[in-house]
């Protein structure tokens, strides 16, 4: 119960900070995968982002996620005809909240490329995050993957 008090109080102080942001520099969409939710992107300059997630398990267990990752852009390996083909790589930080079970947490090494659109503000990502747990009840590697899309404004 007290989790959704956390992924409320997040939601709120993320729509919150928006209006005090320029403009196309904050992306908030969804995520599909592991975990899906909904992600938020704050465009720090052309190379650096922050992004936080709070999500949850669709397959076997109730988990719930709540992540945050500092991203570093590449615009220049991937040339496509029209809009922006950036790989991403990063680090941040994930905790899963899992009812009964012991809770996990665990550092994050996101991967990825987001398509950006010219002439719309939209951003489409896939990524593939290799996550090393420290908790004692949890396996020492994993993997989550996802897909996603985010608007900007």
């Amino acid at each position: 119960m007290k989790f959704k008090y956390v992924i409320i109080l997040l939601i709120v102080s993320l729509a919150a900070n928006v209006s005090a942001m320029e403009r196309e520099r904050f992306g908030i969409g969804v995520i599909l995968g592991k975990p899906t939710g909904i992600t938020g992107k704050y465009i720090i300059d052309s190379n650096n982002a922050t992004v936080v997630g709070i999500g949850w398990e669709t397959i076997n267990d109730k988990e719930s996620y709540i992540y945050a990752d500092y991203l570093f852009h590449f615009y220049d390996v991937i040339e496509v005809p029209k809009g922006k083909l950036p790989l991403y790589y990063g680090t941040g930080i994930r905790w899963v909240y899992r009812g009964n079970k012991d809770n996990k947490l665990g550092f994050r090494i996101p991967f990825g490329l987001e398509y950006v659109f010219e002439d719309t503000s939209l951003g489409a990502f896939l990524e593939l995050v290799p996550v090393l747990n420290v908790t004692d009840d949890a396996d020492l590697l994993e993997w989550e993957a996802g897909t996603g899309i985010r608007y900007f404004f």
